[in-house]
């Protein structure tokens, strides 16, 4: 399997890394959610390349995860937003940070403690099924082949 036709293959984890699966693409992400959306903001705190973050910003814009908006006329300049299709990826970067925090921990405790909007108490997220209500695990769930999809 070739990384650049991992966005056509029939595996979900394939394609979906096809669009986040290198070393910046969720940390480019990471701070579209924080606010952070002008160009120069992010090589700044990622201190990326110009090259590189150019390059992921461009990706993420033909996978349709950000979209460009322009803020200034002359020079013309664009920040980036999170359409839906990166908006869906929150829950994502969400569990990332507490396997993160719980499996990586760090001396001194987590940079980012995830809390309720509501009453500000730290949350831990838990991934349910929609139709159950049933906790997914590696003990309630299996990832079986579509019998309908032939190679």
């Amino acid at each position: 399997m070739k990384w650049n036709e991992l966005h056509e293959d029939a595996c979900p984890v394939a394609r979906g890394l096809s669009v986040i699966g290198d070393r910046w693409t969720m940390l480019v992400v990471r701070d579209c959610f924080m606010g952070i959306r002008r160009f120069d903001q992010m090589q700044q705190r990622l201190g990326i390349t110009r090259h590189v973050l150019a390059d992921r910003l461009r990706k993420l814009e033909a996978d349709g995860v950000l979209r460009r908006e322009a803020y200034q006329e002359r020079p013309l300049r664009y920040e980036y937003r999170l359409t839906d299709k990166g908006k869906a990826l929150y829950p994502i970067l969400v569990t990332l940070i507490d396997w993160a925090n719980t499996n990586m921990p760090v001396e001194g405790g987590p940079s980012v403690v995830l809390t309720s909007r509501a009453t500000q108490d730290p949350i831990r997220p838990k991934l349910i099924d929609a139709e159950t209500g049933e906790e997914i695990t590696t003990r309630s769930v299996l990832a079986v082949p579509n019998a309908d999809q032939s190679d």
